[in-house]
Formats: structure tokens, C-alpha cells, sequence
């Protein structure tokens, strides 16, 4: 294993390991990528508070989510096609997170079944769901995660139609990838790559492919999924895929205070401020920058958590200083994952475990739950810029 000092090694190791337009795929955002950009500038703008002469043995990053015990207050945010990073990917990045003991989220679009992922782990994962307009299909998917023990359910609320990924048309990007000129060129450099993907069953949308009879196959998958988003969705709708899950419920994609105080009204168990890291509406604000007013918002009525722009110890400790429970992380862990497969996973969390230690030591914080406002420093007007 090469010498990994921060999630930015593994980010340089995926670009190099992983086909193009899979690594695109990861790392693009909608339109001019403005928002995909500040998600992370936002972060670097947010300053930390040096304290001395505290005691700082007996420290722990240990917190709870959802009421779930976590070695730290990180979950593995639902990414699609996440088997295409990495032969079996999503098998890899779960038996990860359960022996690191953070809590991993699979995504309806992933290429590993929610029984694929089930069998290769002994503990409870979370299950993403689009909002769909196809209640056959919802009602035996959410089935079929309730079987395979699933014991919360992400509804991502952000997502009523796609927000345009330029890179992801010009890669042609598919799963599995067509064999073009410059789709072999590029496999050709990625020969570790190819080598497990041929060792795999897994090469399709797992949760769909099979399941659904209008796309029996991945070329007719694409339409089906594009006619199937909900663009008439509603918080009635929303409380209607809460009741068919009849579980703990996390809401993702929440980046306004009414939207908040609406999510919190359903009776989410915690919802997650996000702006789908920059991949839906360009020219969104960052969910750091909303954070705060989130948080009030909704007092105590609901978990809040960050999602977006996380991609170290530091930026953990930037949003749960800020009044965030917890936070999800995309991209960090894809970084891993794409790099060296399930120990380059291991390894992107080792790495935010260990920054964010180290830096709550030096804010002379000991516990998770001591971190507040007086751990920051923030620029004059960082928050009501925009109005």
C-alpha cells in the first residue's frame, strides 16, 4: 500500500486506477460545477480555533446516529454505480464501514443487489430510495430491503428530475461501459480494473435490472429511469414513502429553513442538508453556508446531518461545530474505493478519524459532543452574504 496522508492521495490514485468516465462520474457536478466547486471553497474559508494548556487524554470521536452507537458521527452517503468504481464496490465499501463502525447507505442505483450487500455483511445497512413515481416497484424494493434487514431508509428528496452532468454525455457513460476507440484506449491503462470486473457477475443496476419488466436490460434501463423521477412530488408524496417504509426515515437533499421545518413536520428522524454535492442545481449555495440556519430552524425536533464537501477530519469538525449531529460523505470514501478497493475505503476513513482527532485535541475539545461556535473562526458576513 502506497503512503496515504489524506484523502487527496486517494483521490490521485482513483483518477489514475479508474475508467475515465467512471472517475468523471464521481468527481463532476451540473452545469459550470460552480456549486460542486464552493462545496468544498466554503469549507477552506472556515478557520480553526487553537486552544492550549487542556487536558486532552481520554479523547474519543465515538457518537451516535439515529440512536445507532458509531466510531464516529460519519455514514457513507448512497453514491450510484458505485460498482463500477471498483469490482463489487458496494460489497466492498459496506464490509468496510461495518468493521470501521460507521453506518453505510446503499444506493437504489447501485450495481450490487440489496441482497448482494446483505450476504457479504453481518450488520444492519441504511437503503436509498428516489422519489419514483412507480409504487409497484417502490412497495417490492422497500420489501426487499426490509428482508435483507435494512433498518433505515433514505428518501432523497433533491432528485425530482436530473440536473445536467455535462462530462457524464461526453463519456457516454454506461454501466457496463461500451466498448468505443476511446473507451478501450482508456481501459487499456486500467488493467488492474478490468481484470475484476471480469471476475464479477455484478456489471448491472442490481436493484432494478430483473426487477422491473420495461427494463429487462441496461439499454432500456436509462428510459425507465428518466420517466419514473417524480416531478409532481410534494410532501404529501413524501409522507406516503415514509408510511410504505413504516421505519426510521432520513430525508436528504433539505438545503432551505421552510423545507427543513416541513421535513421535520413528517416526522423524519434526521435530515440532511445537501445540494447532492453540486451535481442538481448549479448556482445553489453550499450546505455548509446553510447549515446554521438549518439547524435553528429545526431545533431539536430532528437529527440534522451535512452532506457535500466533506473531505477530511477538519471538514467533520467544521459542521458538527456548526450544529450538525453528524455528517455523510460521498466522494472521500469513492476516493478509497477506486484507489485499492475495500482497504483503500478503510483507509479513507482511518484518515478522517485521525485528522479529526487530532484536531479537536488541539481546540482542546475531548468529546464529540464539546464541539460548538467557539471552535471557529468564520469571516465577518460568511453566513448572510446572500440574502
Amino acid at each position: 500500500m502506497p503512503v496515504i496522508t489524506s484523502i487527496a492521495d486517494l483521490k490521485r490514485l482513483h483518477k489514475r486506477r479508474t475508467p475515465k468516465m467512471f472517475y468523471d462520474y464521481a468527481e463532476s457536478g451540473s452545469y459550470t460545477e460552480q456549486t460542486f466547486r464552493e462545496n468544498t471553497e466554503d469549507f477552506a474559508q472556515i478557520r480553526l480555533n487553537q486552544r492550549i494548556a487542556r487536558d486532552m487524554t481520554g479523547r474519543s470521536t465515538k457518537s451516535t446516529m439515529l440512536g445507532q452507537d458509531v466510531a464516529m458521527p460519519v455514514a457513507l452517503a448512497p453514491v450510484g454505480m458505485t460498482g463500477m468504481q471498483r469490482a463489487d464496490g458496494e460489497i466492498k465499501a459496506a464490509r468496510a464501514a461495518e468493521k470501521f463502525g460507521v453506518p453505510y447507505t446503499l444506493s437504489t442505483m447501485s450495481i450490487c443487489s440489496i441482497e448482494d450487500v446483505a450476504e457479504n455483511v453481518s450488520q444492519p445497512f441504511w437503503f436509498q430510495i428516489y422519489t419514483l413515481t412507480d409504487d409497484d416497484y417502490n412497495k417490492r424494493v422497500l420489501d426487499r430491503a426490509r428482508a435483507a434487514g435494512c433498518s433505515a431508509l433514505v428518501i432523497t428528496v433533491d432528485l425530482q428530475l436530473l440536473g445536467q452532468r455535462h462530462k457524464d454525455l461526453k463519456n457516454g457513460l454506461t454501466a457496463p461501459p461500451k466498448f468505443t476507440p476511446a473507451v478501450l484506449a482508456d481501459l487499456a491503462t486500467k488493467w488492474r480494473w478490468g481484470i475484476e470486473m471480469l471476475q464479477t457477475k455484478r456489471r448491472f443496476f442490481g436493484n432494478i435490472v430483473g426487477h422491473v419488466e420495461s427494463a429487462a436490460d441496461p439499454a432500456s434501463l436509462a428510459s425507465w429511469t428518466a420517466e419514473k423521477f417524480d416531478q409532481s412530488l410534494n410532501w404529501d408524496r413524501i409522507k406516503q414513502l415514509m408510511d410504505m417504509w413504516g421505519g426510521k426515515v432520513i430525508l436528504k437533499g433539505i438545503l432551505s429553513e421552510e423545507d427543513a421545518e416541513m421535513a421535520a413536520a413528517t416526522g423524519a428522524d434526521a435530515i440532511v442538508v445537501s445540494n447532492h454535492g453540486g451535481r442538481q442545481l448549479d448556482g445553489a449555495l453550499s450546505s455548509i453556508r446553510m447549515l446554521p440556519k438549518i439547524v435553528n430552524a429545526v431545533g431539536d425536533k430532528t437529527e440534522v446531518w451535512l452532506d457535500s464537501g466533506i473531505r477530511s477530519g477538519q471538514d467533520v469538525l467544521k459542521a458538527l461545530a456548526l450544529g450538525a449531529k453528524g455528517v455523510m460523505i460521498g466522494r472521500a470514501y469513492v476516493y478509497g474505493l477506486g484507489a485499492m478497493g475495500e482497504p483503500g475505503v478503510t483507509k479513507a476513513l482511518e484518515v478522517i478519524q485521525k485528522e479529526l482527532d487530532t484536531s479537536m485535541a488541539l481546540c482542546g475539545k475531548r468529546r464529540i459532543e464539546d464541539l460548538g461556535r467557539d471552535d471557529l473562526l468564520i469571516p465577518n458576513g460568511f453566513f448572510d452574504t446572500y440574502s
